[in-house]
């Protein structure tokens, strides 16, 4: 009896050890859905209200390349202005980036020259006045028998040659600007900026000073010169559409096309050149800023697209969210082809159709890392 007892004891122990082992699998079961509960990230109500969902889909596939580029004027619209006489230069009142507007007087120059050229103007006009009188005595002469053929016709070519001279007199001082007084008055030949100013006042000039008093550009059209490398010489045609950013202006694009390759290497950077033609009626390109131009070129072929926004980099991978619900977002990794501005082309990862998160990405992710 005492033996059945002890049997029925262990019996009952071993119960109470299962027993046991049943409700502490139970509970460490409720805990671990506790633990997974309180991990999954619902995005609140208020984020989802401001975030912003793109689908995946299908677009023509666009190449493209990101070259180096600078600002530059457009040398068709530039005017550099020289002295034609020697003298000095008084009345000047624009200064460099001011505008100025076709024929506007920039400068006035006293010259001896000038006066030379008044002075050979008032000669040729007596010269002509006086072989007209002797070319209508000689006419009078020649009908009263006074003078002979041979009179009358030298008369008549002394009169053509001060005409002639007259005529050159004249079209020399129409060069050097008319005037009859001794001045030389420097105007703009075209309106635009002053983009380079080499006089002062009571500057003494000469006419075979190589350098220019001042240079006009009109820059409602400007170039931007690009850098091609070697590796992306093949990938550079003619009429290739290019955006043009630049730091002043991070979140504008100015767009154009390649409208001039310069088929040679620069010897000291081994890059080469090719030039694109911008619409710059705002005036907010200047000659000389850095410029980031990126060549596109459409192939014949579509691929999986998203938006450049919906990227996230992280460690040396990109990623994006793949949004079903609020208590439903997926972090995955994608393999991009290439970007071409607002636009990224997907090799793998997403699918046309996939919902994607592309604004508050980095909050998000955040929070569902943590």
């Amino acid at each position: 009896m005492q033996k059945n007892f002890k049997t029925n004891h262990a019996l009952a122990f071993v119960i109470f050890l299962l027993a046991g082992s049943s409700v502490l699998q139970s509970c460490n079961s409720d805990a671990e859905k506790k633990v997974e509960e309180k991990q999954r990230y619902i995005m609140p109500d208020s984020l989802a209200k401001t975030i912003t969902i793109d689908t995946v889909q299908k677009c023509q596939l666009v190449n493209s390349i990101t070259l180096t580029g600078q600002v530059d004027f457009n040398q068709d619209n530039v005017r550099k202005i020289f002295p034609l006489i020697s003298g000095s230069i008084q009345g000047i009142k624009v200064v460099l980036g001011d505008y100025v507007n076709q024929g506007q007087l920039l400068g006035v120059v006293t010259s001896s020259e000038m006066a030379g050229f008044s002075n050979d103007l008032v000669n040729a006009e007596t010269n002509l006045d006086v072989a007209k009188k002797n070319l209508d005595k000689a006419k009078d002469m020649l009908k009263s028998g006074l003078a002979s053929v041979t009179d009358s016709l030298s008369a008549e070519a002394s009169y053509q040659q001060a005409k002639s001279e007259l005529n050159r007199v004249n079209r020399v001082l129409k060069i050097n600007g008319g005037s009859t007084v001794g001045d030389f008055e420097v105007k703009a030949p075209i309106s635009g900026f002053i983009v380079e100013k080499n006089v002062n006042n009571n500057t003494i000039i000469r006419a075979d000073n190589s350098n220019s008093l001042f240079t006009i550009s009109d820059l409602k059209n400007v170039w931007v010169w690009a850098n091609v490398y070697e590796s992306n010489i093949a990938a550079i045609k003619m009429g290739n559409n290019v955006n043009v950013t630049t730091l002043s202006y991070p979140g504008k694009v100015f767009s154009g096309k390649v409208d001039k390759i310069m088929n040679v290497l620069d010897p000291t950077n081994k890059v080469m050149k090719v030039r694109v033609a911008l619409d710059n009626s705002g005036y907010l390109l200047k000659p000389q800023m850095f410029a980031s131009v990126t060549v596109t070129n459409p192939e014949n072929k579509q691929a999986i697209c998203i938006s450049s926004k919906s990227l996230i980099f992280d460690n040396s991978q990109y990623y994006v969210l793949i949004y079903n619900s609020k208590n439903d977002i997926r972090i995955t990794p994608v393999q991009i082809l290439n970007t071409n501005g607002d636009k990224t082309y997907i090799a793998s990862g997403v699918k046309e159709g996939d919902k994607l998160i592309s604004s508050q990405t980095i909050l998000i992710y955040d929070a569902l890392n943590s």
